[in-house]
């Protein structure tokens, strides 16, 4: 498998002394930005109508309409009203879905036969960031090989634009959450379906971050008879603190963590900006950690005989998966970091399930996206069939301890930091087809050093049987992409 495509552009702007300061991130998974300085409406255009064009020129029809969602953050609808502009004038009609998540536009891509799908999304960036993540009329994200060739079309300037009686239409669709969730739904069926939930009548709370998972939040909660606390309930886009799902965003007074505990909830699950991602606290109020999301989903749809012989995952993923994969006899398959990397193992390999270690959990079942809404029903479907609490679930496998750190990306770029890791490894197991990862089976241990596909930063992530171990493990990784001795 090849590396995935990325490219750094800088940009110039006012109140910045270099083009460093503001990079626009254009990747595999889209194309990112500061607003106001690399992501602007006319970025938003540029690429825009290099999708359409790229989507023309795979043979997509002008007759076939484009949904457009977006995940709600402040200020965000300037660059939706400039996406919806520009693909009517590439000749294709907008589906509007106002504020939506990723995977449920998705699932709209799918519902409307479009030729396929546009969020204007920064995910998990904070609020000064916002973005454009593609989707194809398969109801996903383009494959690797597809996302170089956008890629190539958007760094080329390449667009199309049609003649004054070829402008293309405009329409909205208010049901396109009902669809999603009425996905989820069917989805249970196999797994056990949804009146083991209903009669559990479960207590949880959600954190939506006032972004575009709350209307599916809602629609889930109550269509399984669940009690729902909501957080961040509100489409306002201004987000009540940081918006990743990390602990340290969701243990402070007042949020998700201290609701549970204080409520005596069964549950709580947050959401990112976009609701492609989710994360889970127990009923203590306890923060189990994003690893343990797709961990779980995994374990409901294998320890219900409905997920085949393999399982997704990417390399920065948690060996915790690979534990619950071999418990029903199955085997993890591993790619780069980055949903289209890994939706083309779970082709490749026919997989029913799949992820990411930072809460995307990929139920094709649903749709072939990192789904929240599909990664809560899982868990409490889980709960229901085992009758147990989330740290009961969570306390039967082998637990690990694993540390995600940050460094500034070189500014000639990554490989020589990349050389670095891999001289400071060079007798252990490494897989290069991401950055570097490096595998330490005696210790039970990894480590994984590569360039972000969202920020401008160097990714270190390891993970081992205690933290004093993968923290020295980190430590190393920092010193060899710094230069240090």
């Amino acid at each position: 498998m090849s590396r995935p495509a990325r490219c750094i552009i800088g940009v110039m702007s006012a109140g910045h002394d270099s083009t460093s300061d503001a990079p626009l991130m254009a990747t595999v998974s889209g194309c990112r930005g500061v607003v106001g300085a690399s992501m602007t409406p006319a970025t938003v255009c540029r690429y825009v109508g290099a999708f359409c064009a790229w989507l023309r020129d795979g043979g997509r029809s002008a007759d076939e309409p484009i949904v457009v969602g977006c995940d709600g953050r402040l200020g965000g609808d300037a660059l939706h009203d400039a996406a919806v502009a520009q693909v009517r004038a590439s000749g294709f009609c907008a589906v509007d879905l106002g504020v939506a998540a990723t995977p449920t536009v998705g699932v709209a891509a799918l519902e409307h036969a479009a030729a396929g799908g546009l969020v204007i999304t920064a995910s998990h960036n904070p609020a000064s960031w916002n973005g454009l993540k593609p989707v194809t009329s398969l109801g996903r994200a383009p494959s690797p090989d597809e996302a170089r060739g956008l890629l190539e079309f958007f760094t080329q300037g390449r667009t199309i634009h049609a003649p004054a009686e070829g402008v293309g239409g405009r329409a909205s669709d208010g049901a396109a959450n009902h669809a999603h969730v009425a996905r989820v739904l069917e989805a249970l069926e196999t797994v056990g379906g949804v009146e083991p939930i209903r009669r559990r009548r479960f207590r949880i709370a959600v954190d939506s971050v006032n972004a575009a998972g709350a209307a599916g939040a809602r629609l889930l909660a109550d269509a399984l008879g669940c009690e729902l606390t909501h957080l961040g309930a509100e489409e306002t886009g201004v987000f009540p603190h940081p918006p990743e799902p990390t602990r340290e965003h969701l243990a402070g007074a007042g949020g998700l963590c201290d609701a549970v505990r204080r409520e005596g909830l069964d549950a709580g699950f947050a959401q990112d900006p976009d609701a492609d991602r989710l994360a889970i606290i127990d009923e203590r109020g306890v923060y189990i950690g994003e690893e343990q999301t797709l961990v779980i989903a995994v374990e409901t749809l294998l320890g219900a005989g409905a997920g085949g012989g393999a399982v997704a995952a990417n390399l920065s993923t948690s060996r915790m998966i690979d534990d619950a994969a071999a418990r029903h006899g199955a085997r993890v398959v591993r790619s780069p970091v980055g949903e289209a990397h890994v939706v083309a193992a779970m082709d490749e390999r026919r997989c029913a399930i799949g992820g990411e270690g930072n809460g995307g959990v990929i139920w094709p079942a649903v749709v072939p996206i990192r789904d929240s809404l599909g990664a809560m029903a899982l868990t409490l479907a889980l709960m229901a069939r085992r009758a147990a609490s989330i740290s009961e679930i969570v306390s039967s496998w082998p637990a690990y301890e694993i540390v995600k750190a940050k460094a500034p990306a070189p500014r000639d770029g990554p490989d020589a930091a990349l050389d670095a890791v891999r001289r400071e490894w060079a007798d252990a197991d490494l897989d290069t087809r991401d950055g570097v990862r490096v595998d330490l089976p005696a210790q039970r241990a990894w480590v994984h050093v590569r360039a972000s596909n969202t920020e401008p930063i160097l990714r270190l992530i390891a993970e081992a049987p205690n933290r004093a171990a993968a923290e020295a493990l980190i430590d190393t990784a920092r010193r060899a992409v710094l230069g240090e001795r």
